[in-house]
C-alpha cells in the first residue's frame, strides 16, 4: 500500500482535492463532498503497477501546488512549475503529455491530440482525457470538439467554459 497526501483548495470553480506523492502532484479531483480523494482515482504506482492507496491529510505537502493554482485562478500564472507524478498506462501518459503541450489560451481537438500521439483512435484519446487525474494542470479543458464547440469535461461544461474564458481561449457555444 502507498500513502499519498492530500488537502482541499477553495477555488472559483468550487472546492478541489489535491493529492501529492514525494515525486509530485498526483491528483486534482473536483470535490464532490467526499471526506478524502476517491480510493480508485489512483490505481497504479509510478511504475504502472496496480496499487492500493491510503490518503492522509497534509496542507504542508500540497502548499506549493495550492500556491500556483491560486495564482492561475487569479490570472497571474500561465504555466505551472511544480513536478507531476503522472500515473496511468503508457498510452494515457502519452495523451496527457500531448495536453501539456497545448499553450495557455489555445485549444486543440481530439483529432489533433490523436495525431500528436500517433493514433487515429479519437475515442481512445477521449477516454484518456476522461481519466486524466490532474485536470487544469494537465489541461484537458483545452480540448474542444472539431467544430470549435465545447464538449465533455469531468468538472462539467460550466467549469470548462470558466477555464477557457480565464485563459482567453476561443471557442463557440453549441447551438
Amino acid at each position: 500500500m502507498e500513502t499519498l497526501l492530500y488537502s482541499r483548495l477553495d477555488s472559483p470553480i468550487g472546492p478541489l482535492l489535491l493529492g501529492a506523492s514525494p515525486a509530485g502532484l498526483v491528483l486534482i479531483e473536483f470535490d464532490r463532498g467526499s471526506p478524502q480523494p476517491s480510493p480508485n482515482v489512483v490505481t497504479r504506482d509510478a511504475q504502472g503497477k496496480k496499487t492500493r492507496i491510503a490518503w492522509e491529510p497534509s496542507k504542508t505537502a500540497t502548499r506549493p501546488y495550492e500556491k500556483e493554482l491560486t495564482e492561475y485562478f487569479a490570472g497571474r500564472r500561465r504555466e505551472f512549475s511544480f513536478p507531476l507524478d503522472l500515473r496511468g498506462t503508457d498510452f494515457q501518459k502519452r495523451c496527457w503529455r500531448a495536453l501539456l503541450e497545448i499553450p495557455y489560451g489555445e485549444t486543440r481537438n481530439y483529432r489533433d491530440i490523436a495525431r500528436r500521439v500517433g493514433t487515429t483512435g479519437y475515442r481512445a484519446v477521449g477516454m484518456a482525457n476522461h481519466t486524466n487525474p490532474i485536470p487544469i494542470v494537465v489541461p484537458c479543458h483545452r480540448v474542444i470538439a472539431s467544430n470549435g464547440t465545447l464538449c465533455g469535461y469531468g468538472g462539467g461544461l460550466d467549469t470548462k467554459r470558466f477555464l477557457l474564458n480565464l485563459e482567453g481561449a476561443a471557442f463557440r457555444e453549441a447551438a
